[in-house]
């Protein structure tokens, strides 16, 4: 089971100022913690600036350790993508190659929750992350959540207006802890 030291690490998939997928992860990390799942939030807004610099493909900025030690630590990693031309946005691949390889991913369970303004809820974002985390060997829980009209799927609330998807939610969390567990074992 995550713990307070190896949390679920709840990964908003782009640095877009008020983005769609930070208040997706936001929801999603509070039904980590309605459940009594340790868990955390980490949004690639928070990339500090000079991990942009071409010199960190050879030598990591000292400012990124506590990224990746986030991330390396984490029981398992809940990325929230949203769907920008067909993909992924693209500082989410930059965040994927600024992690060290193997260990970043080797064995991690990690699961997708995709948002997007048309109607396949991310579906091509979250299929192309499977290949690539896929090719880092993690291992990849079989139950995603898609969010399709995410321009009018919030409450004044914040919270999902269709009762649904956020079963489904709350349902994938639920699943993906316990995967994590099993894993964990």
């Amino acid at each position: 089971m995550p713990t307070d030291e190896q949390p679920i690490l709840v990964i908003a998939g782009t640095n877009r100022p008020d983005a769609n997928a930070l208040k997706v992860a936001r929801l999603v990390l509070a039904k980590y913690q309605s459940a009594g799942v340790p868990a955390s939030l980490y949004s690639l807004s928070e990339m500090p600036a000079e991990i942009f610099n071409p010199s960190c493909y050879a030598k990591k900025p000292a400012g990124w350790s506590d990224t990746t030690d986030r991330v390396v630590n984490a029981a398992g990693l809940h990325v929230v993508t949203p769907e920008y031309n067909g993909s992924f946005p693209g500082v989410l691949k930059y965040f994927i190659d600024m992690l060290p390889f193997p260990e970043a991913f080797d064995d991690k369970p990690v699961t997708f929750t995709g948002e997007a303004a048309g109607d396949w809820g991310a579906f091509r974002s979250i299929e192309q992350l499977m290949g690539i985390f896929g090719y880092r060997n993690a291992r990849i829980y079989a139950t995603h959540v898609y969010i399709p009209g995410i321009m009018q799927a919030f409450a004044e609330s914040g919270a999902l207006k269709d009762e649904g998807t956020d079963g489904r939610l709350g349902k994938q969390c639920f699943g993906f802890a316990k995967f994590c567990k099993a894993l964990g074992e």
